[in-house]
């Protein structure tokens, strides 16, 4: 796909991010929107092995949403890519659907892992990327994370490990948007200078200054690797991203839109 194109597919999925929640009443809409570009450039671009018609093939990179409260974004990206229909998404959040509030692997194609308990996610990826290199298979291993799932230990203890096991085959891509369910980092739980804590861990860091801007962010997914290190792609992203309403409100992190709001939403989404 040329860049036009992984534009046109971000601008789908986020309509659908607005549909999907508007429709169940609920849904994480502030933040799902800000990781639009990382999973579209990674799904439509970077990641290989990847295939609908064989979701289990055993030598493809796997994606991890350790943010899983994020998972409309996952699941506007994993339809846009074929591996189910839009139908689906009246039954986002609903008993016995497979489009579940958080992922669900034994529900959804395409999902590598289920997640939504803050900071288990990216300690599976560590697994998933240990487990690889023990298993001699050439893989790469992605997750995403939030600046306020960093609040939590379990991501510097997998941090640690990553480390300590030179895991050269796994991203952590920190989508940094600013805020978390209950107001900024700084006034929650300050991150102070969060570059330099990762890279005290261990981490081979990229700093992207516009994470919804999709050249900039294939330029990361595309960078070199460092030999011997895991690496951290920072992503300076804007909460609610593409809704005039909701960009740099944190009231949107864990809110649905109404039909007045769905309705300007998606007028601004068309473009």
């Amino acid at each position: 796909m040329n860049l036009q194109e992984l534009q046109d597919v971000c601008r789908r999925v986020r309509q659908d991010i607005i549909i999907m929640t508007n429709h169940a009443g609920a849904g994480h809409p502030g933040g799902s929107l800000s990781l639009v570009e990382t999973l579209v450039g990674l799904y439509f671009d970077t990641m290989q092995g990847i295939d609908p018609k064989d979701d289990k093939n055993p030598d493809r990179d796997r994606f991890v949403l350790s943010k899983g409260h994020a998972a409309p974004a996952l699941y506007g990206t994993l339809c846009e890519r074929g591996y189910f229909d839009r139908e689906e998404f009246q039954h986002f959040r609903q008993l016995h659907g497979i489009l579940q509030g958080h992922p669900d692997v034994k529900k959804c194609p395409g999902v590598d892992a289920s997640t939504g308990s803050l900071g288990q996610g990216i300690s599976i990826a560590v697994g998933m990327a240990l487990g690889a290199r023990h298993q001699g298979k050439k893989l790469h291993v992605y997750t995403a994370i939030g600046d306020g799932e960093c609040d939590e230990g379990m991501v510097w203890e997998a941090s640690m490990a990553a480390a300590h096991y030179k895991l050269d085959n796994l991203t952590v891509i920190l989508d940094y948007n600013g805020m978390q369910i209950d107001g900024t980092n700084s006034e929650v739980m300050s991150l102070g200078n969060i570059r330099a804590k990762f890279e005290a861990f261990g981490y081979d860091i990229i700093e992207v200054a516009d994470g919804n801007d999709m050249t900039q962010v294939l330029e990361a997914l595309h960078a070199p690797a460092c030999p011997g290190k895991p690496r951290l792609l920072l992503m300076h992203t804007l909460k609610g991203k593409g809704v005039s309403f909701m960009e740099g409100q944190v009231g949107w992190h864990g809110k649905a839109p109404n039909a007045e709001q769905t309705a300007q939403a998606l007028k601004e989404l068309e473009g």
